[in-house]
């Protein structure tokens, strides 16, 4: 299936680099999710990342559905201990290749370290999850300003990003002025990081940067700022 590898692998060889230029150039750090393969695979993109200060999340070992790995404890275990090799220290954060689940990942999550997930896309503030080791926290991730769901599946023009991330922002920004309102925005190398789209995000995150009150901040930033908020509860 050469079109579709050599997609991806376009946005590992050129639009990574897009990506990577426009969050530095407005100084700004993403939350990397990531293969634990990718840390040796892609070594490059993981350095440059690893070098910008990027939070590096979990997101499997290869990219495969958490319900069709032979054994998902191993799993877990092999990509955290490849990004901890890699960086210096263990993810945080977890995000499951498509979002996928069993009914014990949480639980598998939380017994190998993991503090927050991001699969759960249902609030737009970070909710306490529990399992069996404890406390699990879904810190908000997106189906809709998410360039999969709007380049890959919906295939909406180029700009739809921009316009949608818009919309989005302007509506959590009014509900922010009572109570914390998160806006994630989901980007991926070989979608948003093509020339006729990057354009796109560059205004959207420039728009967002326009406004007062708002702060950029990674997953484990959210956590943590969360956490402080309900004294860890």
């Amino acid at each position: 299936d050469v079109p579709n590898w050599a997609w991806h692998e376009y946005g590992m060889r050129i639009g990574f680099w897009r990506l990577l230029e426009t969050l530095q150039a407005r100084k700004l750090k993403a939350t990397f999710a990531v293969n634990g393969s990718a840390c040796s695979v892609y070594k490059e993109a993981c350095a440059a990342a690893r070098a910008a200060g990027w939070e590096f999340m979990g997101h499997g070992f290869v990219q495969m559905p958490m319900h069709k790995v032979e054994d998902q404890r191993a799993t877990i275990a092999d990509t955290i201990k490849a990004i901890a090799d890699f960086t210096g220290k263990p993810p945080r954060g977890w995000e499951s290749p498509g979002l996928t689940e069993t009914v014990e990942t949480a639980d598998l999550l939380a017994e190998l370290g993991i503090q927050y997930v991001a699969d759960w896309v249902l609030d737009e503030q970070p909710v306490a999850i529990r399992t069996r080791a404890g406390r699990l926290v879904s810190v908000p991730y997106t189906v809709e300003i998410n360039d999969v769901v709007i380049s890959a599946v919906q295939q909406q023009p180029s700009d739809e990003i921009l316009r949608r991330g818009r919309d989005q922002f302007d509506r959590l920004y009014q509900d922010g002025a009572t109570a914390p309102r998160i806006m994630a925005i989901s980007i991926h190398p070989y979608l948003t990081g093509v020339p006729h789209r990057i354009k796109y995000l560059e205004a959207l995150y420039d728009y967002i940067l326009g406004h007062e009150g708002v702060v950029m901040w990674t997953g484990e930033e959210i956590l943590d700022w969360y956490l402080a908020q309900t004294g860890g509860r």
